[in-house]
């Protein structure tokens, strides 16, 4: 077996967010590496405030920083909440880059969201689509606040030498995904709505949008295998994809929820609603260069999240 570039054993590895649906899996991930696994309390350390960030450094000492934390939403949060999603986001990965970098941290992985490419990006779109055209106007602050997530790392690789690393997922669901019914994603939001026609035997299930649009759709455990392997084993200066390379229409992902809720009902397009951006898979072939791929199949992912879901596993179930 290769030798990894970064060797995890031994490190205290600090994961930000680990209570979100990433942080978590990116938690569960790294409990099968020889590492200490730090976390902050949210209620102890505010992560938008710079003196908070730099106290809980100082007190914790921590060797790798993954930044999982994130104030994150589908279209009508973003458009409902602009400053949150561009002014929380700036502050965290800010105070929390610039501490990892005061701190000595010997390894930082910053996680942004394929929302960074322009709205109409050549498809797949490749990390070099980054800044070449306008963004999606429905989840633009949230866009904003990940490119300067981006190139705040590349600053600290450029300026300092620092082996700090950023990556692109794609469209992500899983264990403890958010269901709230306004400020959910698209695999969260249908997996509630077709459970709660499921529980109230309703003839039908309404899916924002026309269907048409087509989303590349991963596992977050898949996504935490990914980090894992490119903590150990990336080091270079641009960002990498994390994602299937495949992709499917938001109606035949509502059939495979369907399919993996029970429901049996008519599915109906609201297409007074917005679709968001016409299409968007990445390309990963660069991950794959490197020996990575996920394992999790959409159907079977879908089944596990669901189990997960029933099981309560998932947050806002109940608002």
């Amino acid at each position: 077996m290769t030798q990894p570039l970064f060797d995890l054993a031994g490190a205290r590895v600090f994961v930000a967010g680990d209570r979100g649906m990433v942080g978590s899996a990116i938690v569960r991930r790294l409990a099968s590496e020889k590492c200490r696994i730090l976390t902050a309390e949210r209620d102890l350390v505010d992560l938008r405030r710079q003196a908070a960030v730099d106290d809980w450094f100082s007190k914790n000492d921590p060797d790798v920083l993954v930044i999982a934390a994130a104030k994150v939403g589908g279209i009508h949060a973003n458009n409902t909440m602009p400053i949150e999603f561009l002014y929380d986001n700036l502050m965290i990965e800010a105070n929390l880059i610039h501490a990892a970098a005061a701190a000595g941290v010997r390894k930082l992985l910053f996680l942004g969201s394929s929302c960074i490419y322009p709205r109409e990006a050549p498809q797949p779109m490749r990390e070099d689509a980054l800044l070449t055209g306008p963004l999606e106007p429905t989840n633009e602050w949230y866009a904003v606040a990940k490119i300067a997530g981006i190139k705040l790392v590349e600053a600290y690789r450029r300026q300092n030498g620092a082996d700090f690393v950023s990556v692109m997922p794609t469209n992500l669901f899983g264990p403890r995904d958010n269901y709230h019914s306004k400020h959910s994603h698209v695999p969260a939001a249908l997996i509630r709505r077709f459970h709660e026609a499921m529980a109230a035997r309703a003839p039908h299930v309404v899916v924002w949008g026309s269907g048409a649009p087509r989303r590349e759709f991963l596992y977050v455990d898949d996504l935490a295998d990914a980090c894992i392997f490119v903590l150990k084993n990336y080091s270079g200066d641009g960002f990498l994809n994390i994602g299937t390379g495949t992709d499917v229409t938001i109606a035949e992902f509502a059939r495979l929820v369907a399919t993996a809720t029970g429901f049996k009902g008519e599915i109906v397009f609201d297409t007074s609603r917005p679709d968001g951006a016409p299409r968007k898979l990445l390309d990963v072939s660069k991950l794959h260069a490197l020996g990575w791929r996920h394992k999790t199949e959409l159907h079977e992912a879908l089944a596990l999240t669901y189990r997960d879901f029933l099981a309560g596993g998932g947050r806002n179930q109940a608002e």
